[in-house]
C-alpha cells in the first residue's frame, strides 16, 4: 500500500493514495491553512470508522441480516501536548434494518474491534483506549 502526499501551500496538502483516489488536508487560519480540507488527525479517525464500518457490514451479509443502513459515529480524544496522539477513541456502530437479530450485531462489532480491523487493533495496540458500542434501529 502507498500513498503521495503533495504540499499545495500555507498547511493545504494533497493526498493522493495508491489506487488513484485524492484527498485534500488543510490546517485552520491560526496554523497557516485556509480550513478548505479535512485535518491530517481527521483523516486518520475516518478511515479507522471507515475500516471498522467495512467490516461490520460484511459480517453482517454474510449473517444475511437485512441492514438497511450503517453508521458510525467516532469521538476521539486527543493528548493536550505534542504529540497530540490519541489516547481513547470511541466508535458507536448505528445499524438500521429488517428483523435484525442483535446477537448478530454484537458480534460483528466485536469482530471488527478484536479481528478484523487493522486500524482499531493497531490503535489499540498503541495504548489507546479504544470502546465500541452499537444500537439497533428497526425499520419497515
Amino acid at each position: 500500500m502507498k500513498a503521495h502526499i503533495k504540499w499545495v501551500d500555507g498547511a493545504m496538502f494533497v493526498g493522493e493514495s495508491g489506487s488513484g483516489h485524492t484527498l485534500v488536508m488543510d490546517g485552520p487560519p491560526e496554523a497557516g491553512g485556509r480550513n478548505m480540507g479535512v485535518r491530517p488527525m481527521e483523516t486518520v479517525l475516518i478511515g479507522l470508522g471507515g475500516c471498522a464500518s467495512y467490516d461490520v457490514v460484511s459480517i453482517l451479509r454474510k449473517a444475511r441480516q437485512d441492514i438497511r443502513d450503517v453508521q458510525t459515529v467516532l469521538e476521539g480524544e486527543r493528548a493536550e501536548t505534542e504529540p497530540k496522539v490519541f489516547m481513547a477513541v470511541h466508535v458507536h456502530f448505528i445499524v438500521s434494518g429488517k428483523n435484525l437479530k442483535e446477537q448478530h450485531v454484537k458480534r460483528a462489532v466485536e469482530l471488527s474491534a478484536e479481528k478484523y480491523c487493522s486500524a482499531s487493533i493497531m490503535f489499540g495496540r498503541a495504548g489507546v483506549k479504544m470502546s465500541h458500542d452499537y444500537e439497533i434501529i428497526e425499520v419497515d
